[in-house]
């Protein structure tokens, strides 16, 4: 059994007209992604060991469907939670964790605000152009290494505003994350109704699913961490 294929079939799942055929990589990589969302609301270092395997595996699925711009996000994530573990694992003299829970502060979070919006307006706009060079930089990259990829055909986006928005929030939840940050579980929510809704008109049930139970892990994430940033000293802006 070739573990890394796409074609190498776990179950076929009756969701929809056609059904969706669930491959092992796809499954393993989702149930690795699931834990370590899971394991973060929960403050759990480990959490990054599994969001580098779920990184690792769909980027492998993300090449071999050739969506090669979705690709280069994972090498952005790989880093991030490469960074993370360090990151939360670091400790203080007591032995206590040194990143501690808490809200951004305002002056932070608005800069944060702005930031966002304005990535996202640009994407928006420029949508095609920035994956179509994403996509021509990544495949590049991968035949540098010796993997032998090809171009594929590049189709307009069908929802590039609320792609743009998945894309940007995904990014900045990421780097809250890493830094503990309350509002980091506030944009997964976000992001994951905008997922169950683009997935539902897509007619890709099972990725709809998915999401869904993302949105109440994230939901919990918000009441897990909200509770432990309250305890903690006032906000910082940093």
């Amino acid at each position: 059994m070739n573990f890394f294929s796409i074609n190498t079939l776990l179950v076929h799942i009756p969701l929809g007209k056609q059904g969706y055929d669930l491959s092992w990589i796809e499954a393993v990589g989702t149930l690795c992604g699931l834990l370590c969302i899971w394991l973060a609301s929960k403050e759990k270092v480990i959490n990054y060991l599994f969001g580098i395997i779920n990184v690792l595996l769909f980027a492998v699925i993300f090449y071999q469907i050739q969506l090669y711009s979705s690709l280069l996000l994972q090498i952005f994530f790989l880093v991030a939670n490469i960074y993370g573990w360090y990151a939360w694992s670091r400790q203080t003299s007591s032995q206590q964790a040194e990143l501690q829970i808490r809200w951004l502060g305002t002056r932070a979070r608005g800069v944060w605000v702005a930031i966002s919006f304005v990535a996202i307006a640009v994407m928006t706009i420029f949508i095609d152009t920035i994956f179509g060079h994403f996509a021509r930089f990544t495949v590049l990259l991968l035949n540098y290494c010796g993997l032998q990829a090809q171009l594929p055909t590049l189709q307009p986006d069908a929802y590039p505003f609320w792609d743009a928005c998945m894309t940007v929030l995904s990014v900045v939840a990421m780097i809250f994350m890493t830094r503990k940050w309350v509002e980091n579980w506030i944009l997964w929510v976000v992001i994951n109704l905008i997922s169950v809704a683009i997935f539902t008109l897509q007619g890709v049930y099972a990725m709809s699913i998915e999401y869904l139970i993302l949105t109440f892990i994230a939901i919990n994430g918000v009441r897990l961490w909200a509770s432990k940033a309250s305890q903690n000293d006032g906000p910082h802006s940093s």
